[in-house]
């Protein structure tokens, strides 16, 4: 009965990746009434797209992004903030050597788009953020491997994110942050 229910030394268990999670920050308080999170983002699941391998999820993260890190706080205005994803694809490349004793490799290339929109009935405002994170890799490396390399992309990614959409949303859209009195004529 014991030897079922033991693993052999050789055979550890595969290595979990946690959701990235952005509430270690202080949100960024908008003057609006709500904040509409959705996604234009729809994957196709066949190569060149290698999105739905990775173990953690970039437009699922984006989406984690929005609701940590945007807070509605104005709910007597009729102002609402929509955050849209518009891109959150990775891509396989497989590249050949070109000499003699070098291996061919795998080139990733991951992408996310994202445009941050205020709206209400008299105007609207808006900011955006493309960012991208590039990877090559042996094309033999192991599944493990890869994944740990996949998980450190995203992380990357994401906090080049997070820096560009905070300092894009004081820039183009600080008439909607709260507390703020100043409005940046362009």
């Amino acid at each position: 009965m014991s030897a079922c229910s033991t693993m052999n030394n050789d055979e550890a268990a595969p290595e979990k990746y946690s959701d990235l999670h952005f509430d270690n920050k202080k949100p960024i308080e908008l003057t609006v009434k709500k904040i509409k999170v959705k996604s234009e983002f729809s994957p196709s699941f066949t190569r060149p797209n290698v999105e739905h391998l990775f173990p953690i999820s970039i437009e699922k993260t984006a989406k984690t992004w929005a609701d940590e890190r945007l807070d509605a706080v104005d709910f007597s205005s009729d102002r609402v903030a929509e955050f849209i994803i518009k891109d959150a694809s990775v891509t396989e490349k497989e590249e050949k050597s070109e000499q003699l004793l070098q291996k061919d490799r795998l080139k990733y290339h991951a992408n996310l788009s994202v445009l941050l929109r205020v709206v209400d009935n008299k105007s609207s405002a808006q900011t955006s953020v493309e960012a991208y994170r590039e990877l090559s890799m042996p094309i033999d490396t192991n599944i493990e491997d890869k994944e740990k390399y996949w998980n450190e992309m995203v992380v990357k990614l994401f906090n080049a994110f997070d820096e560009h959409m905070e300092m894009n949303i004081h820039k183009y859209l600080n008439m909607y942050i709260k507390g703020n009195n100043t409005i940046t004529e362009y």
